[in-house]
């Protein structure tokens, strides 16, 4: 059994291999360049690794594992032209790098290459994967519209906002573990057992990423600290200090989330007071350890090996615990 760190280096070897710069070098420029950005490489290990665990090698599932990480990287390119990021892993974004028309051309590209690279399966594998791929893509852009919606809505609930992080981020780390089951050949129940352990740990993920946008460290970030306080988004932080604060601090967030203020600074100071206040970083913390120990709970009735068993979960705990 291969461990993470090999996992990963096998697949930047293959990411180096196949994304090259082309021309029009205008439009590929920016893809090569979002994509050797760095970040964690999550989805495509976690592919490569699921591969293995159903007894296939994990170099037969490269292309699927690629795939989610252009796709994913798609998404990026595209959410921080709709959010006006300035950041991505700590540098600029392709949209302040370029513009916004060739963020928007150059995402779009990157969409038909994460598809096209399906093409390399066979017949029912094939079938198997672009289904459950484009399923997920669609989920993925449900999930940032809830996202968008929820700026302008004052009534969103944390049911709400877990079904929109579910489809947002969740379901596209379940879909790349299924899809290293795919490759496998695993069986029906397989697959979906642990497409939905991906779910749950997709969802810790997410909001442990909310925690870290307003309690991280800048220097490990990688993205503006404060980003979603900023732009107003109605994380899980926000909604729970809502829920938990007294009147005045209540009335002070909901004015504070309907302002663009110009000294961001001490919009990000003030509303993270209230939320110390409320005990909202308590409560977040909480539920990423609910949403791991669900996945790890349905880790327990996979039919796999204990060594596996314990690769995934070590794999679970580093995402909980992470600073970055």
């Amino acid at each position: 059994m291969t461990n993470i760190a090999q996992y990963r280096e096998t697949f930047l070897e293959y990411l180096q291999e196949k994304i090259v710069l082309t021309e029009p070098k205008n439009l590929y420029e920016p893809v090569v360049y979002i994509l050797q950005l760095g970040g964690k490489r999550l989805r495509p290990v976690l592919t490569l690794m699921t591969a293995e665990i159903f007894g296939t090698s994990h170099k037969n599932a490269l292309d699927a594992a690629l795939a989610v990480e252009v796709f994913h990287n798609f998404s990026l390119v595209h959410d921080d032209i709709m959010d006006d990021a300035p950041l991505r892993r700590g540098k600029e974004t392709v949209h302040e790098k370029w513009d916004i028309n060739t963020g928007i051309l150059s995402g779009d590209v990157m969409l038909i290459l994460a598809y096209q690279l399906f093409e390399n399966y066979e017949g029912e594998t094939f079938r198997a994967l672009a289904k459950l791929f484009s399923k997920t893509a669609i989920e993925v852009c449900e999930g940032q519209q809830y996202d968008v919606d929820f700026e302008t809505r004052n009534d969103v609930t944390i049911p709400e906002y877990l079904k929109m992080i579910e489809y947002k981020t969740a379901v596209l780390v379940g879909a790349a573990m299924k899809m290293g089951a795919l490759v496998a050949k695993a069986s029906e129940k397989e697959a979906q057992d642990i497409y939905d352990f991906g779910r749950y740990l997709g969802l810790a993920f997410q909001l442990q990423d909310d925690y870290l946008d307003a309690y991280g460290d800048p220097k490990t970030f990688g993205k503006q600290v404060g980003g979603d306080i900023i732009e107003n988004k109605k994380t899980y932080l926000y909604l729970k200090a809502l829920e938990n604060s007294s009147q005045e601090d209540k009335e002070k967030l909901l004015h504070l989330f309907s302002i663009q203020s110009e000294d961001s600074t001490e919009k990000v100071k003030a509303v993270k007071e209230i939320f110390n206040k409320s005990k909202a970083p308590e409560a977040i913390k909480k539920a990423i350890e609910d949403h791991t120990s669900k996945a790890f709970q349905l880790l327990e009735t996979l039919n796999i090996g204990t060594k596996e068993k314990q690769l995934l979960k070590a794999f679970g705990e580093q995402l909980m615990n992470r600073t970055v």
